[in-house]
């Protein structure tokens, strides 16, 4: 019988760890969080909230070899098909994320809780819509204590929208590099004067940044006592926070990728075919689940998703991402989940001993892989070896959908206009032959009016 593994992101936790148990993901409650999460329970807030959509439900269970003498409870919760990541977020999936957060908080008061803490990482998206995983994130309220959780919530939510906002969307960036939130003094120092003429923001990042800093440099003996904050305050807090993150906005840019479709050299019938092929080589392949790189908007993600196949976008250009996640929101497609991913230098490992939140290839394989209009990018735009590539997809998936587009089409000319010569291994012969070594070609079909070609390729060690 296999031993319990418990996973690394979790030991930060003292009232609980999840851990993984013969195939199947499990959460321990701790006896000392037994007064919280009975009150959790039987105040009925879980029950509210798993009707609300804004918790992953469990099922208590009993597992033979895994008590000890710490535990309290084992609970099952519903699995998260694919985890994901603030700095892997669009705009507006940050955003309601962040808007999730607060309405938990408030009916969380309405049955006599709090979240304890507000971490971001304790959001994710399951059909198209964030959810709380963190079932221990709950106390019971105690009136005039003040929000714990508001520091963690401004770093992890606040701060990066309001530094994509008012400065540079890739500033969601910085959360790869502060696991723990954007520092407040950090943000004050790159948001603009105009963000100092918000109020909202002023107080809450500017104002809360100087109080921490009169804090920590005031000894202990001559700093005032926090004041005590009633519950009625607290539900200003509460809504004050809501609607400074409502006004927050951010516009996608009208260049680079968002306009592809619309200037792309394949002619309506091309594209149609390509459509085809790809809903060919889908049914030829039966995939369970499907990453699609370099997605763009999602066209072809949508093609996957229509026939009931779990998909992640993924596009490297915030304005796509965004793009994909506002028409997928509008339309109520919930089976796509676009996301930020620069395969160049894809999500690393990161936290304590570089375990805590996994890399893109940690959270592989996928039965399949798009891999459309993307080669010739990543070979001539990013000087990768047509083998690098080959050998990188060995790692993700079991079965992948190539467009291998060669040198006479229009686009890898334009890519190669000032050095033309600087890529003589950039032919369909090595591109087969980096693949096969790995791989065995499917099926092959020539996009009509076009020197492109589709592949299906399987995993050969599957």
């Amino acid at each position: 019988m296999n031993e319990p593994f418990i996973l690394p992101g979790s030991f930060r936790d003292s009232c609980g760890f999840i851990f993984l148990y013969e195939g199947a993901l499990y959460r321990q409650v701790n006896l000392n969080y037994k007064e919280n999460y009975d009150h959790f329970i039987n105040s009925g807030l879980y029950e509210h909230l798993v009707a609300s959509n804004l918790i992953v439900p469990h099922a208590e269970v009993n597992l033979d070899g895994c008590n000890n003498s710490n535990a309290y409870k084992i609970i099952k919760p519903q699995p998260i098909p694919f985890i994901s990541y603030p700095y892997e977020w669009c705009f507006s999936q940050l955003k309601d994320a962040a808007l999730t957060t607060l309405r938990i908080q408030q009916e969380a008061l309405n049955f006599g809780m709090v979240l304890k803490d507000s971490s971001a990482y304790n959001i994710q998206f399951l059909n198209g819509k964030p959810l709380l995983i963190d079932t221990l994130s709950f106390e019971k309220y105690q009136e005039g204590k003040p929000w714990e959780a508001y520091k963690q919530f401004c770093q992890h939510f606040l701060v990066p929208l309001a530094l994509m906002s008012y400065r540079d969307v890739r500033l969601n960036q910085l959360l790869r590099i502060y696991i723990d939130g954007i520092p407040l003094d950090l943000a004050s120092s790159l948001l603009p004067m105009s963000a100092y003429l918000n109020f909202s923001l002023f107080s809450h990042i500017i104002i809360h940044e100087k109080f921490q800093k009169y804090y920590m440099n005031t000894p202990d003996h001559k700093r005032q006592a926090p004041n005590k904050m009633s519950r009625f305050h607290l539900l200003t807090l509460i809504d004050h926070m809501t609607n400074t993150i409502q006004r927050l906005s951010w516009h996608p840019s009208s260049h680079g990728w968002i306009n592809y479709y619309e200037n792309t050299n394949y002619s309506q019938d091309s594209l149609h075919h390509k459509k085809q092929i790809v809903e060919n080589f889908l049914d030829q392949s039966a995939p369970k689940n499907l990453w699609d790189l370099g997605s763009n908007t999602g066209m072809f993600s949508c093609i996957a998703n229509n026939k009931g196949i779990p998909t992640i976008s993924f596009d490297s250009d915030p304005s796509v991402v965004e793009k994909n996640y506002l028409n997928l929101s509008k339309d109520g497609k919930t089976n796509i989940l676009p996301l930020l991913l620069d395969l160049t230098n894809p999500s690393p490992a990161i936290g304590w001993e570089n375990q805590e939140r996994q890399s893109l290839i940690e959270r592989a394989p996928t039965d399949m892989v798009l891999a459309l209009a993307l080669v010739h990018h990543l070979a001539i735009s990013n000087n990768l070896p047509l083998s690098k590539i080959a050998d990188f997809l060995k790692k993700i998936c079991k079965w992948c959908i190539i467009e291998f587009i060669p040198k006479t089409d229009p686009q890898t000319q334009y890519l190669l206009s000032t050095r033309p010569e600087a890529f003589p291994d950039y032919t369909r012969e090595n591109f087969e032959k980096s693949m096969t070594k790995h791989f065995t070609i499917q099926d092959t079909v020539k996009i009509k009016n076009t020197d492109r070609n589709l592949y299906l390729f399987k995993n050969n060690t599957c």
